[in-house]
């Protein structure tokens, strides 16, 4: 499952209301806002029974392009309520150096992405719901693993920079889809 941005032993203050820790719900809510916004942009999802390959969840498109039918990518997922990571022009997160390397391996067979969900910090609510819909203050950054690889050793931790002009809206998740099922010779 997603890690989330929390690596501290865990006491009473990191239980939400119903007893589960936050992590554990950061992660399912990541998940959650990437269902979503795939599913309303016409994908569906895959889900994986553990991260071992350094993967949450695989988004498959039905439709196809000029060079594949039914493209797809894997995404690894990070969620985080930290303001702080996003600067001018990018989200910053710092990668443990293993999942790094697992998801930027050179031979995939299918490309892998990174996406950062931002929350808000409580008190405000990660989602509101009343009759006119379902809010979030929440949003997500991506880069496919690709462009954040990175040649020589990697110590404990990498810090990648997700553009904040990678924001994951179904848009942008069809355009993804879009270049990899138009791609020619595995370029992505």
């Amino acid at each position: 499952m997603p890690e989330a941005d929390v690596e501290k032993e865990m006491g009473e203050e990191d239980l939400a209301e119903g007893q589960v820790p936050i992590t554990a719900l950061q992660e399912h809510f990541s998940v959650s806002f990437t269902r979503m916004v795939a599913y309303a942009a016409g994908c569906s999802i895959k889900p994986h029974e553990t991260d071992y390959e350094g993967v949450d969840i695989t988004i498959v498109s039905s439709a196809e392009y000029r060079g594949y039918y039914g493209p797809q990518f894997e995404l690894q997922l990070k969620c985080t309520y930290q303001e702080s990571l996003l600067k001018d022009d990018s989200m910053t997160w710092k990668m443990k150096a293993k999942p790094f390397q697992k998801l930027t391996r050179k031979k995939r067979y299918i490309p892998a992405y990174l996406g950062v969900l931002l929350i808000p910090r409580e008190p405000e609510p990660w989602v509101r719901a009343n009759e006119y819909g379902l809010f979030t203050g929440s949003r997500m950054f991506w880069e496919s693993a690709e462009n954040l690889r990175h040649d020589g050793p990697i110590r404990d931790h990498r810090t990648v920079h997700l553009p904040r002009r990678n924001l994951f809206t179904g848009e942008q998740l069809l355009g993804i889809m879009k270049s990899i099922g138009d791609s020619e010779g595995g370029l992505r």
